[in-house]
């Protein structure tokens, strides 16, 4: 049984399992050979498992997302690099080597490498480094852990926060041993206090409280669905933009169509009729008419690129001209029901990121080298699509997005100082033609200032409703409260319009049916990772 145990135990994690044997041989709970066994025959089992998704895996990760979010972004685009002049010692050395193992065995895998001699090497690696871990951890278990038991009282107790300290300390050596695993590291250090980059649902966390007030002020958790009869549930999940779109004025949206569903063939057959219908070339964008974030976002340079889009996206999409900018920012706008006009609440000002060449660096270390650039880089080189590994000349430039969203590697800064009234007239005018439409956010896309500031010269790219955010909150040059000073007045003029909206017979959804809707929608949504 401890040997079974101590098997799947390495499928979690070698290391931690590794080091808990060793603290359990030391105390003198497990023999020497069982213990020595079960982590060799798991680490060989696990080395064998990342060849077999080597050599199956560009099938299963794009299936699996669980699977995709876990492996190395650009694992299938360098196996011949990592094997080139080296082959089976590349496979022996990564067992020691910090972050090796797992793109160099699953690049054996996708090459085709003999699955015997896999294992030989393989085998003859952990049969070096499975005594090195667990033998080194037992002589220094008994000074970590007698200090540990006389603090906790209970010996298990010691072993287990031994153990979690000792895989901690490796996994902390294991970053420092290269320089871009210092830089790994140095990017979750500094997620800690650059806010712009947490997860919404930790930056949301101090806003619960406020939320809760104004639940309580206007009589209903979910008054703010009604903030735009419009939209299902006000726009907070689910709503089609085609639907959207289609409501406002022609000449003032970047020309869209609906592509709907069918074979991957008939579907890119239909983009060509609908080119070929308007006049569009390509450039053209793609992107699903049910999702947020920039999530499956893709720019097409030919019909073969869009079979292939299709083959991962299965729902509805829109086709949208690619509106070459280079600018885009986000309006925020609001009207109170009952009034005439309408107020910009705010402006996100959309920079794209780009590396410019120096003649000797890899697109993949100027991404690691720039300090912002560095906070998203896992997106960022799932997106070079095999151009990683390639040296910008010096002065070349290289666009890292053509998504305006800030998950897709955006930066937003405040764009206030766009705003006239021009600009107020033209957007009211805009709104005030999607009855039921009374606060969200404008995406669009212009290629001067100077005529988006006198209202002329934009075109819309998406139209959001309430699930939008005034963005202009993720500037990094502002301080945190000053950041959740914009969401709580965004946040109380949402459910002030949707209590307004009640009171004259909109009803609001239900909370039971909204966290229902809400989760279905997550349930079912699958967005593969693409180039864009």
């Amino acid at each position: 049984m401890n040997l079974l145990a101590i098997i799947l135990g390495t499928f979690f994690s070698e290391d931690l399992t590794c080091i808990h044997v060793g603290l359990l041989i030391q105390a003198g709970k497990l023999d020497v050979f069982t213990g020595l066994l079960g982590c060799y025959i798991g680490i060989l089992a696990g080395d064998f498992g990342l060849w077999f998704l080597g050599r199956t895996g560009r099938h299963f990760a794009g299936r699996w997302s669980w699977l995709a979010r876990r492996m190395p972004h650009d694992w299938a685009d360098r196996p011949r690099a990592l094997f080139e002049g080296y082959d089976w010692a590349t496979v022996f050395a990564a067992r020691f080597f910090p972050g090796a193992r797992m793109p160099v065995y699953l690049a054996a895998g996708a090459l085709g490498r003999k699955a015997h001699r896999f294992l030989l090497v393989a085998a003859a690696a952990a049969l070096i480094w499975t005594p090195l871990l667990v033998g080194g951890v037992a002589l220094v278990g008994e000074r970590l852990v007698a200090p540990l038991e006389r603090f906790f009282k209970v010996g298990w107790v010691a072993v287990v926060v031994a153990a979690l300290m000792l895989f901690l300390g490796v996994r902390l050596l294991t970053l420092l041993a290269t320089e871009s695993g210092r830089l790994r590291l140095w990017v979750r250090i500094s997620r800690i206090y650059r806010w712009e980059f947490w997860p919404t649902w930790l930056f949301y966390i101090p806003l619960l409280p406020w939320l809760a007030w104004l639940a309580i002020r206007h009589r209903g958790l979910t008054v703010f669905t009604s903030a735009n009869p419009a939209m299902p549930h006000g726009g907070i999940v689910g709503e089609s933009k085609w639907d959207i779109l289609r409501r406002l004025p022609p000449e003032w949206i970047v020309p869209t169509a609906l592509i709907t569903t069918g074979p991957p063939g008939e579907r890119a057959a239909e983009v060509a009729g609908e080119m070929e219908k308007h006049g569009w070339t390509f450039p053209m964008i793609l992107k699903p008419d049910v999702g947020e974030r920039g999530a499956g976002l893709k720019q097409l340079h030919s019909l073969a690129e869009a079979e292939a889009y299709f083959a991962k996206v299965e729902g509805p999409v829109l086709l949208q001209c690619y509106h070459p900018g280079p600018f885009e920012a986000g309006i925020f706008y609001y009207r109170m029901p009952g009034n005439a006009r309408g107020r910009i609440f705010s402006i996100t000002d959309k920079v794209f990121p780009q590396l410019t060449g120096n003649g000797h660096s890899t697109a993949r270390d100027l991404i690691w080298h720039d300090s912002r650039l560095r906070m998203q880089a896992r997106t960022f080189l799932a997106r070079l699509d095999g151009q990683a590994d390639r040296v910008l000349a010096d002065g070349e430039q290289l666009t890292l997005a053509v998504s305006g969203n800030h998950c897709q590697g955006t930066l937003f800064r405040d764009g206030s100082h766009l705003i006239t009234p021009e600009l107020e007239d033209a957007i009211d005018g805009i709104a005030r033609q999607v009855e039921g439409f009374y606060i969200g956010r404008f995406d669009v896309r212009y290629g001067n200032v100077k005529a988006l500031r006198a209202g002329q010269g934009f075109q819309i790219v998406e139209l959001n409703g309430a699930s939008s955010e005034s963005t202009n909150v993720y500037d990094p040059s502002w301080p945190i409260h000053r950041a959740y000073g914009v969401l709580a007045r965004q946040w109380a003029l949402l459910y002030a319009i949707g209590a307004r909206n009640r009171d004259q017979g909109h009803a609001p959804t239900p909370a039971r049916k909204l966290w229902s809707e809400v989760r279905r929608y997550y349930r079912h949504r699958h967005v593969p990772t693409l180039a864009d």
